[in-house]
């Protein structure tokens, strides 16, 4: 019985057993066979589409935030440069004056660093239980110590409770013993740690750690002192951003007495026009991304090729609101429009930029202070992009909710083109089993037509010996 299978042709009747199943099996199942491809690779496809379109909004929102960066702001009307930035870094905004700036810095700001008395015993030295208050200017901490505590679960303590309020603690053990040791990232006068209500670890910050057995280290917090262009100025912290209108200072380091750093203050057109350029870039990416996924076009056959996510609505209404913010006009009092700076909207979505536009802009009519405003400020067009795209890329929009409806389709897909293949095994079979019963029932007839004639064709020979 197994060979008809095997070979295909049956023995009984000399049919391709083997080719009639296949044809009667794809009669069955080719109409639904076709539905779950088709579906399938459409699905497939929108997949593979929106899974692109959400990485394109990435790379764009992740482009706004990079020019975004408040550290290191990207649309600032001046730039500052330092001389040596070894003493001074200088960071200009938009509210700066081109000018040059002599500064000084006599000395820089520093925290307290205190440490308690030495213990011969080392980090495991018991310490009295009790409430350690620790006051810092007007500011008071509280750390309870339990019962078998020691110098190193003190200092764990004081690690884990106020490292977040800038407190810091360790253990230096020298030749007199362990000192369980303090620091404070506030900077300037008058905040010098104290510790009271443990009587083992009992510190003056005021006073000095060699005459008294504990207190500060290596000298009193105190303010950082500069002078600008001869003028004496004091801060409680290394970073100065109030001495000079639209500039922030950096101080890092001690300048040499009498030798003074140049900071200079100049307009940033060039920076200006980088940024802007590096904003315009950004978003012709996204615009060619989108064209490509809702792209039409026709192969060497004449046929009709869609894009991915060719007359998806929701790819629609999302170019639509995207390039709707790039419409709208600004807050700004003068610069209110992209087009004052010489970019404007071609007719392939993308965005052109003249530079010899935007550099009049800068030259001729002074709009560099409102850049930034036009693109970072508060209702510019980075924040109203975001909104604009938020709806559709966030975690839970629309983007996230159409993948998991397409994934779910996919699986379904996925469970349909089982079951037929279920269905083709099984019909296969079934039918094989029949065609071949079929054969054998042909092949016994056949056998039997072969000894009728065969007994015939005896007695026909007798006849004619007699």
């Amino acid at each position: 019985m197994a060979s008809p299978i095997a070979s295909g042709v049956g023995l009984g009747s000399g049919l391709n057993i083997t080719d009639i199943v296949k044809v009667l099996v794809q009669s069955d199942t080719a109409a639904k066979q076709a539905q779950i491809t088709r579906q399938t690779n459409n699905t497939k496809a929108y997949i593979s589409g929106v899974g692109a379109l959400r990485s394109a909004l990435t790379a764009f929102t992740t482009a706004m935030g990079k020019l975004n960066d408040k550290t290191t702001p990207s649309f600032n009307a001046f730039a500052a440069t330092s001389a040596s930035d070894s003493i001074v870094k200088a960071t200009a905004g938009n509210t700066a004056v081109a000018g040059a700036y002599n500064i000084e810095v006599k000395n820089l700001a520093t925290g307290s660093k205190v440490a308690s008395a030495a213990y011969t015993e080392g980090a495991n030295k018991s310490i009295t239980p009790g409430e350690m208050v620790i006051t810092q200017g007007s500011k008071t901490y509280k750390i309870t110590v339990g019962d078998d505590a020691t110098l190193q679960t003190v200092r764990d303590q004081i690690n884990k409770e106020l490292g977040a309020s800038g407190l810091s603690a360790n253990i230096v053990t020298g030749k007199d013993g362990a000192r369980l040791v303090l620091g404070s990232s506030t900077t300037g006068e008058d905040t010098d740690l104290k510790v009271e209500g443990i009587p083992e670890l009992e510190i003056d910050g005021t006073k000095s750690m060699a005459t008294e057995g504990a207190g500060y280290i290596e000298g009193l917090a105190k303010d950082a002192v500069l002078t600008i262009d001869g003028l004496e100025v004091k801060s409680a912290s290394n970073t100065v951003s109030d001495a000079i209108s639209g500039l922030s200072l950096q101080l890092t380091g001690k300048s040499a007495v009498g030798v003074p750093t140049t900071v200079t203050v100049a307009a940033n057109n060039d920076g200006l026009k980088t940024s802007v350029q590096s904003f315009v870039d950004a978003y012709n990416t996204l615009q060619k991304a989108i064209g490509a996924l809702t792209s039409t076009s026709t192969d060497a056959d004449g046929n009709l090729i869609l894009g991915s996510l060719t007359n998806d609505p929701t790819t629609r209404s999302l170019l639509s609101d995207v390039r709707g913010v790039l419409a709208e006009v600004g807050a700004g009092d003068r610069l209110t429009s992209l087009s004052q700076l010489g970019i404007n909207t071609q007719k392939d979505g993308t965005l052109e930029f003249n530079s010899t536009k935007f550099d009049v802009a800068m030259r001729d009519k002074k709009l560099g202070g409102e850049v930034q405003a036009l693109f970072t400020g508060t209702g510019g067009i980075f924040e109203r992009m975001n909104k604009a795209i938020d709806p559709y890329n966030a975690t839970n929009g629309s983007l996230a909710t159409r993948k998991s409806s397409l994934d779910k389709t996919a699986k379904h897909l996925t469970d349909q083109q089982a079951a037929l293949d279920r269905r083709t095994e099984s019909l296969t079979e079934s039918l094989t089993k029949k065609y071949v019963a079929l054969d054998t029932a042909l092949g016994k007839m056949k056998a039997q037509a072969e000894q009728i004639t065969s007994i015939f064709d005896a007695i026909n020979a007798q006849a004619k010996k007699s």
